[in-house]
């Protein structure tokens, strides 16, 4: 496979399966990028893609900004958590309802009006698989917007209690724990 370098800023929008998580005090969670699923834009995240980025980010102290429809000059809260595991990019984060278009997010996706997430980011590095796919092999992470549009079509929306959320997150830690066992 040929690794390609890419410079260009780029955008891809995604419905996470798992959905958008609501959870109380305007807290949202879901996934921002599920690994090895081919987008409507034809390309494919690699596992740990992101690793180097969210390292870096980490090490200089900053974060991923949580933007409203990738518009730089409409952050609309913090995302807390952002971490790679085995199905992709989570997020959690708080949207400030102190912020106006905040609190117009919350409404919206507390109606369904909204219900994606979407990444903003440069390839760092990429290859073409044999379907022609481009393979994200690493991304340098910028933002991870709530949108109108996602670019992967089956996921969804769900709205759950806080008590549920953190059942999902340790059924998704045990599942992590027994892969890298019976891997190694």
């Amino acid at each position: 496979m040929m690794m390609q370098d890419f410079g260009a800023p780029e955008r891809k929008f995604h419905r996470p399966e798992a959905g958008i998580v609501v959870t109380e005090g305007h807290v949202v969670a879901g996934y921002a990028s599920l690994f090895g699923r081919r987008d409507q834009g034809g390309d494919v995240v690699r596992a740990g893609a992101y690793a180097a980025s969210l390292a870096g980010l980490a090490k200089a102290g900053r974060r991923v900004k949580m933007l409203w429809q990738h518009d730089p000059g409409q952050p609309i809260g913090v995302w807390d958590e952002v971490r790679e595991d085995a199905t992709g990019l989570y997020v959690k984060g708080r949207i400030l309802t102190e912020v106006e278009r905040g609190r117009e997010a919350v409404a919206l996706l507390a109606a369904g009006a909204i219900d994606g997430l979407s990444i903003g980011y440069r390839t760092v590095r990429a290859e073409r698989d044999s379907a022609g796919a481009r393979v994200l092999a690493e991304v340098e992470l910028w933002e991870v917007s709530l949108v109108t549009f996602p670019m992967l079509p089956e996921a969804r929306v769900q709205a759950k209690a806080e008590a549920e959320f953190v059942w999902r997150d340790l059924a998704q830690i045990f599942e992590d724990a027994r892969r890298r066992l019976t891997a190694g």
